[in-house]
């Protein structure tokens, strides 16, 4: 994306960034389903409470 931590008006800066997104090559289409690398929760366990 386009550096533009130089330019002080916001308009602008919104405009330059659009800009570059439209320019930048299109991602790529996902391989595994998005959050396939987070950490699983255990369930816990049924029946009698844990702490008594």
């Amino acid at each position: 994306m386009a550096n533009t931590t130089n330019v002080e008006d916001k308009q602008e800066r919104k405009k330059l960034k659009r800009e570059a997104r439209k320019k930048a090559a299109p991602k790529p289409p996902r391989t595994e389903p998005r959050g396939a690398n987070k950490a699983r929760v255990k369930k816990a366990a049924r029946g009698q409470s844990k702490r008594k």
